[in-house]
């Protein structure tokens, strides 16, 4: 008699704005430069989506779920529920889920929900996800990972906005009833610590504190960072929760991996981290480069990334681990 049901990632998909705005743009308003921007957090440059339409969180997630949906072979039809997950939504109501829902097409009445975890988000969602097919609860989800932080960053504090970017990753995952194949979620961990939240934060926005007139037309509403602090303990909760994992996972250790996909934070943090679990760096996924931090989208969009150049193949056994503000952590391992 079976148990739980194994989970399985069918499809990925990824969406980044057109526009690039790269260090050197920055430079150009604020007191700056490519140097000491990549110096300090390996970032390049930055996709910023477009206020005009079209490349709102949902609309970003609608041409990635297109993408991923291909990829798994399915319609949107097929998906019995969504879990998006953001801290940046089109609307506080009604929520993302239901809006990619409409713009799916999906006719079928399924669940729709957002999560909002920060950074940890898309790993939150996938998890989420794996708890309703390994109870035979659902078979198909969409989960979204997908931020316009654009629209929460001061682009006059260097300390800020030089970090964020704006983009989309997308995974249907499914349940798994073939005995031979391999794939699935191995392992979870999940975590928070609320006494750090003030590392990260929003005063403006909730109902504790509207937008008001005033607030609107300040710079207060946005939002404001720790640097030192994230850093300090980014590094330490990524290792603990990653090695958490791993046990779980019934693995020897680290050496057990082929990929590692992490939080694309900073490049410093990166590198402290998979130090720290002494990690090869040549199976270390990275785009901050080119992207900077997408918050809920880093994950999904570097996974699909070396899904697509061909870095991750199936039967592989990759570990995900993130850290964001709340102070929120995650990790999972899974056999691709």
């Amino acid at each position: 008699m079976t148990l739980y049901y194994r989970t399985k990632i069918l499809g990925t998909g990824l969406y980044y704005p057109q526009k690039i705005v790269t260090n050197d743009d920055l430079a150009r308003s604020i007191d700056t430069s490519d140097q000491w921007i990549t110096e300090r957090t390996g970032i390049k440059k930055r996709r910023i989506s477009s206020t005009k339409g079209g490349e709102f969180p949902t609309d970003m997630a609608l041409n990635a779920s297109l993408i991923a949906l291909k990829n798994a072979n399915l319609s949107p039809n097929d998906i019995d529920c969504i879990i998006f997950a953001t801290f940046t939504p089109d609307y506080r109501l009604p929520s993302c889920a239901t809006i990619l829902q409409t713009k799916l097409g999906i006719t079928n009445g399924c669940a729709a929900m957002d999560i909002s975890a920060a950074c940890s988000g898309f790993l939150y969602a996938l998890n989420t996800a794996n708890s309703f097919i390994q109870t035979g609860m659902m078979k198909k989800i969409l989960i979204i990972g997908s931020e316009m932080l654009s629209r929460e960053v001061d682009w006059s504090d260097r300390g800020v906005c030089i970090l964020f970017g704006d983009g989309c990753g997308v995974a249907v995952v499914g349940r798994n009833e073939d005995p031979n194949d391999k794939s699935e979620i191995l392992s979870t961990k999940l975590g928070a610590d609320g006494t750090g939240r003030e590392f990260l934060y929003q005063t403006y926005g909730g109902s504790v504190n509207p937008i008001t007139p005033e607030i609107a037309a300040s710079k207060e509403r946005y939002l404001t960072m720790n640097g030192k602090e994230m850093f300090k303990v980014a590094v330490r909760t990524l290792t603990d929760i990653s090695l958490a994992a791993l046990n779980s996972a019934g693995l020897k250790g680290i050496e057990d991996i082929d990929w590692f996909v992490p939080h694309q934070a900073n490049i410093r943090i990166l590198e402290a981290t998979a130090n720290r679990l002494n990690i090869n760096p040549n199976k270390v996924v990275i785009n901050i480069e080119d992207y900077a931090n997408t918050s809920a989208a880093t994950i999904p969009t570097a996974f699909h990334q070396a899904v697509s150049d061909g870095r991750i193949k199936r039967g592989q056994l990759i570990l995900l681990s993130a850290f964001g503000g709340g102070l929120t952590s995650a990790s999972t391992v899974l056999r691709y």
